[in-house]
């Protein structure tokens, strides 16, 4: 399975918050993301974009409760939302977080292959290499890419924000 990593600074969602129940997960996320889709255009001018003007990344960001961004436990937050300008507020009923920087383990994977590709990077890839988990795995979905990919982006060092 082809992994790569990536040092990445802070950078800033807002979308769309739930938790529930991590064994459930599949039951409340997609609510939330039903929402954020319905009232993205609310939100679209604070998008951070690149030079063509493609929106760089929405994101499926997860927490712990305290929202300090370490692993699920029995339960988690998740939030359904865009990459956004970091000095960007977010609008009533929309939430803003600011994700520290790590490096990560990143994997690619589809709706079909997400669980597959989970546990490998949990029980396989990551111990193999001497990796530890160090804080909430996250989604990005790449708007230019239409195919239904996504990739899992696993913290497995925390880095000073520059």
């Amino acid at each position: 399975m082809n992994v790569h990593f990536e040092d990445k600074k802070s950078f800033t969602v807002i979308g769309k918050v739930g938790q529930g129940l991590s064994a459930e997960s599949h039951n409340w996320i997609p609510a939330i993301w039903q929402e954020a889709n319905n009232k993205f255009e609310e939100i679209r001018n604070l998008a951070k974009t690149d030079r063509e003007g493609n929106i760089v990344g929405i994101w499926g960001a997860m927490s712990d409760l305290s929202e300090s961004f370490e692993r699920w436990t029995d339960q988690g937050k998740y939030l359904a939302g865009c990459e956004v300008l970091d000095n960007s507020a977010a609008p009533n009923g929309w939430t803003k977080w600011i994700i520290p920087p790590y490096k990560y383990a990143v994997i690619k994977c589809n709706q079909n292959t997400y669980q597959e590709k989970f546990k490998h990077m949990i029980h396989e890839f990551l111990p193999d290499h001497n990796y530890s988990i160090v804080g909430a795995v996250h989604e990005f979905y790449n708007p230019v890419e239409t195919n239904g990919n996504l990739y899992l982006y696993f913290p497995i060092e925390k880095l000073d924000n520059e």
